[in-house]
């Protein structure tokens, strides 16, 4: 928590007026800033000097083994296509795993003044913004028919798979109350933790866009996956309120959400 706070506020105190894009990923639109490059440094730094013997893996390349069994899962700027932009929706990630299983997560969202955490085991939690200092249990929606849920989802920044991706929206769109973009995995998952969607689904995910989101999601009663029988990853990523889940689950896996 203490190293995600630190990088967001220098996300958002720090973007330069002219903020440009530093790099390119898997496509001419899929970007990388100086900020996120900046942002990664300060949080393995952070960690590294009281962690000394843990591994990372961050979305930007820094990535080392470790030998504690520890492993820190770390997006450092989930939403950067908001960010360049601008717009508020973006957050910085950060997941902790013991021998591959994820047992702590923390999102902070520093344009909503919130910050979301738990531990496995331990319920989640959110402080800040319109939940004031002290924290907040945070509990899924109850369950609604999948006509009346509000979802979510997110498109690929490669043509071929976006395109997929909308044929597939454009199937479930009339089935569902209505659908959600909102540009960081990170920022959805909470979001269905926290009630303000009936679920989230995506095609494409990182380990670095789901590793604190799912946990934090999941602790607050959700359920989450990926195509029937196998967990969340990047193939496809499912999280909703349990009477939900499954219900929109198979309906992405009859509409082929996770392939062209």
């Amino acid at each position: 928590m203490e190293a995600a706070e630190l990088a967001g506020r220098l996300l958002r105190d720090g973007r330069p007026a002219h903020l440009g894009v530093a790099a390119t990923k898997s496509s001419p639109v899929d970007v990388v800033t100086e900020m996120d490059i900046a942002a990664e440094k300060l949080i393995t730094g952070y960690l590294a000097e009281r962690r000394p013997y843990d591994g990372f893996l961050g979305e930007e390349g820094a990535t080392a083994e470790g030998r504690s069994g520890v492993r820190w899962v770390i997006d450092p700027l989930d939403g950067t296509v908001n960010y360049l932009y601008g717009l508020p929706t973006w957050a910085v990630s950060i997941g902790v795993e013991l021998h591959g299983e994820r047992v702590a997560g923390v999102v902070a969202a520093p344009m909503r003044g919130e910050t979301y955490h738990a531990v496995r085991g331990g319920g989640a939690y959110v402080t800040g913004g319109a939940y004031g200092d002290d924290p907040v249990r945070l509990r899924c929606r109850p369950a609604a028919p999948l006509d009346e849920a509000l979802v979510s989802t997110g498109f690929n920044y490669v043509a071929s798979v976006r395109t997929h991706q909308a044929e597939v929206a454009r199937e479930l769109i009339p089935r569902l109350r209505d659908i959600r973009r909102g540009g960081s995995a990170a920022i959805d998952l909470c979001d269905v933790a926290a009630g303000r969607l009936d679920g989230y689904y995506e095609r494409g995910l990182h380990p670095w866009d789901l590793a604190a989101g799912d946990l934090i999601a999941r602790e607050a009663g959700a359920r989450t996956g990926g195509r029937p029988g196998v967990p969340a990853g990047g193939d496809l990523t499912v999280a909703a309120s349990p009477g939900v889940f499954e219900p929109l689950q198979t309906l992405l896996e009859e509409l082929g959400a996770w392939h062209d």
